[in-house]
């Protein structure tokens, strides 16, 4: 609800003449960052696209070597997972990296970027996965698989781009990774 009275104020201040930017800080500027105030759509889009790269790219390969080695629905969904939270952060840790910093505060970075947007994306492909009638039984070879994979990683990625919204619009999130960006 916080957001919807920043936007009813930022709207006031746009009617009225009044210059939204009057007693802001730097850091309040920054959170506005993509979009008068609070992110924009596109921004947390791609953030959030971001965040899906390195969870697609972590459970799929969880969910390969899994099934490759004859492992149950819950220790691969413990890898897919675990892999997607690897790859969430080393796609964040390459571009900080790049950037100059060392690796103690690149990892800091990735953590503060990614941590939540990684959790609400695996929480809710995983729940969409275990709730298609057969989609932890298909195989790689099943089209119910690659389907149902599609489909919660759909389903993530439109409950995911407004938290990242949200915490890019605060300065959080996604948002600790814009000064690093060349």
């Amino acid at each position: 609800m916080e957001h919807e009275t920043h936007d009813h104020r930022t709207d006031h201040d746009h009617r009225t003449g009044h210059d939204h930017h009057t007693g802001r800080t730097g850091h309040d500027h920054h959170a506005g960052h993509g979009g008068g105030g609070a992110a924009s759509w596109g921004t947390a889009a791609r953030a959030t696209l971001h965040c899906l790269t390195g969870c697609a790219i972590g459970e799929v390969l969880g969910m390969i070597i899994g099934t490759a080695l004859g492992w149950g629905d819950a220790p691969t969904m413990v890898l897919a997972i675990a892999l997607a939270f690897f790859f969430g952060y080393a796609l964040t840790l390459r571009g900080v990296l790049a950037a100059g910093l060392d690796f103690a505060s690149a990892f800091k970075v990735a953590l503060a970027a990614d941590t939540l947007s990684i959790l609400v994306m695996e929480v809710v492909d995983n729940g969409v996965l275990l709730l298609v009638p057969g989609a932890m039984d298909a195989h790689l070879d099943d089209a119910l698989f690659w389907g149902a994979l599609a489909f919660a990683f759909l389903v993530a990625f439109l409950v995911t781009t407004p938290v990242n919204k949200w915490l890019i619009g605060r300065g959080k999130g996604h948002a600790v990774v814009h000064r690093y960006h060349r």
